[in-house]
């Protein structure tokens, strides 16, 4: 997928409260701790072997990064930054690496059209957990097929896990997990709505009218992997 040809301008600024509410909604998605508060940013306790911690910023400040980063040592700290990749780097102390470049993105919930009806051979099943939808669907053998998961904020629907099986790809599942979840969304009166997604996604939620808000950096302090 060409970059340049789907996505707009990187030079922007996130919004810290967009980025609140996708932290916060990450968190209630994948079951750790809520976010902590620090100066500059939000910190998640993840407790993986391979993500122990996660440090949010919204802003891209170099010196505070720098420090930031120099202070953090303890493998598998990841931090996430609301800037481009070349200049994250460029503040970054030794010993991190930079990941692929993932973007956060936007969309309004208020009308969402697409169909909900799954293609012949496949259903669709939605399940809750507190603040967090789910919806599935599974081909007529039952293999589950595509999944995805909503978080519900005080003021943002959080998409996120949203994936289809290889084997079931090109036949718009992903696109009908989006679309059940945002009406799920609409119809609890959450109308704003966040999701960071890898290059490929960009593709799929720019089709289904989703915005870029802003690009976000991942870098971590690698160790082994046991």
């Amino acid at each position: 997928m060409a970059l340049t040809r789907t996505t707009p301008s990187l030079d922007l600024a996130a919004d810290p409260a967009v980025v609140a509410a996708w932290v916060t909604g990450w968190t209630l998605s994948r079951g750790t701790p809520p976010p902590v508060p620090f100066d500059g940013g939000l910190r998640v306790d993840v407790g993986l072997p391979v993500q122990r911690a996660r440090y949010v910023l919204p802003r891209f400040e170099p010196k505070r990064l720098h420090g930031l980063a120099a202070s953090l040592s303890l493998p598998w700290t990841f931090l996430k930054v609301c800037a481009p990749p070349d200049i994250v780097a460029q503040a970054l102390p030794e010993g991190w690496a930079v990941q692929a470049p993932v973007f956060m993105m936007t969309a309004s919930l208020t009308r969402r059209d697409g169909s909900t009806e799954p293609p012949r051979g496949y259903a669709v099943h939605l399940s809750h957990d507190g603040a967090v939808i789910s919806a599935t669907l599974r081909d007529s053998l039952g293999e589950l097929a595509a999944s995805g998961c909503m978080a519900l904020t005080e003021s943002h629907a959080v998409f996120d896990r949203i994936e289809t099986d290889a084997a079931h790809r090109r036949r718009g599942l992903g696109s009908v997990v989006m679309t059940v979840l945002s009406q799920e969304a609409a119809a609890r009166g959450v109308d704003a709505a966040v999701l960071v997604a890898t290059q490929d996604g960009h593709g799929l939620y720019s089709a289904l009218g989703w915005d870029l808000h802003s690009p976000v950096t991942s870098c971590v302090v690698p160790g082994d992997v046991a």
